[in-house]
């Protein structure tokens, strides 16, 4: 919720619309990289905040066409994602803090953008996530490296641009070393990131810190070191899993519970499988296995569901001093309608309007929530959010 070029009135429009280690490298006790969230005149330190997450930002050539068809209609030059995202766009100002997945590399600013094997996306694409509200986006992922450490340097350097948080490849072993935390009202939250593969890609020679591999004791050290920088909740963004499939693999699983059962790992999000998984409470903490893709344009009649995913809202609760507890999480079910025009619809928004397919949004958020509760959320208090989104109230910028 970090910038609002989004007004109120063009937000309820679009509503409207969309419903008819490897190795780590140099050790990381280098100075934080810890910026606010939030506008300067924030409120005092709460004593409960909310975290936003959502799925993978996978642009493939038909959605760039879209972003493409969409800048042009409003007159202007590049690509424009923001109509594509704007069903989505309360939901995730109305955070105290908003997760993103940067699942390939950014393109040169003219292209030329391309599609499987090898991935990458508009400049444009981190513009309006950062529009959006966005505040910090994990950034590996087995297509981190499609465009070698151009694509990376690229990358975060747009990200730099827009304002917007990110971790899980760097530039330069001094920016591997630099936990990424940010300050949430006074309160330091950080998220680390990694995935299970590059794709075969090796990482260049004498870089071993341009991206982060799953490692269990690497991604354990670095939630150590956060927390000693001063972080108070820590999320662990996580690209794993089996393609295509709903159920948490055994490997999920085990790797769930083993970062889980330490005091540095608050969160797991994860990412990769391209459809919704479960998520699940582990003790007092919660893991969701995979949120689906939220920017997404596969070939039409996927039968895999790959246009589904979910937008879950924890809410963390001080239970004593530096010590924090999920008390709710709330998932609100998405999917992206690819006809007439590739949009995000909000399902419980458009499942409540009186529109041709409430009907057929109705069944789809029903499969979302039977995905999301195959591990028995529910009974441990997760809600499928039944409350149409209204548009975030206008905030001031942060600089």
């Amino acid at each position: 919720m970090r910038r609002r070029r989004w007004t109120a009135g063009a937000v309820a429009l679009a509503l409207v619309l969309g419903g008819c280690s490897g190795d780590n490298g140099a050790q990381r006790d280098a100075p934080v990289r810890e910026a606010s969230a939030r506008p300067s005149a924030s409120p005092a330190r709460p004593t409960s905040l909310t975290i936003v997450a959502a799925g993978d930002l996978f642009v493939q050539p038909p959605l760039v066409a879209q972003a493409r068809s969409d800048a042009q209609a409003a007159g202007r030059d590049g690509y424009d994602f923001s109509q594509i995202m704007a069903a989505v766009v309360p939901t995730i100002q109305t955070a105290d803090l908003a997760v993103c997945h940067m699942e390939q590399p950014l393109g040169p600013e003219q292209g030329p953008f391309t599609g499987f094997p090898i991935f990458n996306a508009p400049v444009e694409l981190a513009d309006d996530a950062a529009a959006a509200g966005f505040d910090t986006c994990s950034t590996a992922s087995n297509h981190t490296l499609d465009y070698g450490a151009e694509g990376v340097t690229r990358t975060l350097d747009h990200l730099d641009r827009v304002g917007l948080h990110h971790t899980g490849s760097a530039r330069s072993a001094q920016e591997a070393a630099t936990p990424n935390i940010i300050d949430v009202f006074g309160v330091k939250i950080a998220q680390l990131s990694y995935t299970f593969s590059f794709n075969g890609i090796e990482r260049p020679p004498g870089q071993p810190w341009i991206a982060n591999l799953i490692d269990p004791e690497a991604i354990l050290a670095e939630a150590r070191r956060a927390k000693s920088a001063g972080a108070e909740i820590v999320i662990a963004s996580l690209h794993w899993g089996t393609e295509y499939q709903n159920a948490a693999d055994a490997g999920q699983l085990g790797l769930g519970r083993q970062l889980l059962a330490s005091p540095s790992i608050d969160l797991i999000i994860g990412m990769h499988a391209h459809v919704v998984q479960p998520i699940e409470k582990i003790g007092e903490k919660w893991v969701a296995y995979g949120l689906g893709n939220l920017l997404v344009r596969f070939q039409d009649g996927s039968p895999e569901h790959t246009a589904d995913s979910v937008i879950p809202t924890f809410t963390f609760t001080q239970a004593a001093p530096g010590t924090w507890r999920v008390s709710a999480v709330e998932v609100r079910p998405v999917f992206m309608d690819y006809h007439p025009k590739a949009r995000l619809v909000d399902l419980t928004t458009a499942k409540a309007t009186a529109g041709p397919r409430a009907a057929d949004y109705a069944r789809i958020h029903r499969r979302i929530a039977g995905y999301v509760n195959l591990r028995g959320a529910d009974a441990h208090g997760l809600r499928i959010t039944d409350q149409p989104a209204l548009p975030a109230p206008a905030t001031t910028p942060t600089q």
